[in-house]
Formats: C-alpha cells, sequence, structure tokens
C-alpha cells in the first residue's frame, strides 16, 4: 500500500495589511470638497488654506479648487487654491 506521511503545519504565512499612505493627489490637481489629499501618520504636511485635517492627520479639501503643496524652511504645507469665477459677459440687447 502506498503511504504518504501527515504534512506538517506552518507556523508562517500571515502579514498585516498595508496601510495606504501618502499622497493621494499631487501639485495642480483638480479636488472637490470632501477628496483626500494625504494620507499620514502624524503631522509630516499641515493644513493650509482651504484643507482640513481628520482626526487620523488625513488632509483633505473644503473647497473646490487645485491643489498646491509649499514647502518652506521646516514645514510642509498643503493648500487648495479656489477656482478664480470667470465674469459672464452681458447680453446685447
Amino acid at each position: 500500500m502506498a503511504h504518504k506521511k501527515a504534512g506538517g503545519k506552518s507556523r508562517n504565512g500571515r502579514d498585516s495589511n498595508p496601510q495606504y499612505l501618502g499622497v493621494k493627489l499631487y501639485d495642480g490637481q483638480a479636488v472637490r470638497p470632501g477628496n483626500i489629499i494625504v494620507r499620514q501618520r502624524g503631522e509630516h504636511f499641515k493644513a493650509g488654506k482651504g484643507v482640513m485635517m481628520g482626526r487620523d492627520y488625513t488632509l483633505f479639501a473644503v473647497v473646490d479648487g487645485t491643489v498646491k503643496f509649499e514647502s518652506l524652511k521646516t514645514v510642509k504645507r498643503v493648500h487648495v487654491l479656489p477656482i478664480p469665477e470667470l465674469p459672464v459677459p452681458e447680453q446685447a440687447n
């Protein structure tokens, strides 16, 4: 009779899920209110104009506009510059 030994159990084979951190929208990209710009642990980037910070340090847009990254000496800041409203031409009657 053919015999096959029982397979041993493995203690390996586990891994944690990735955290999906980092910049999600880059400089010059268009954003809507609520769009996530940066996911981070700690305050690596600070919130600038048109941006708010969530409980887990996530930066998100609060206005329509374009993303602008600013790097000063020791501070990195993220802004959302609002899209300028174009004047509507008046119609001649």
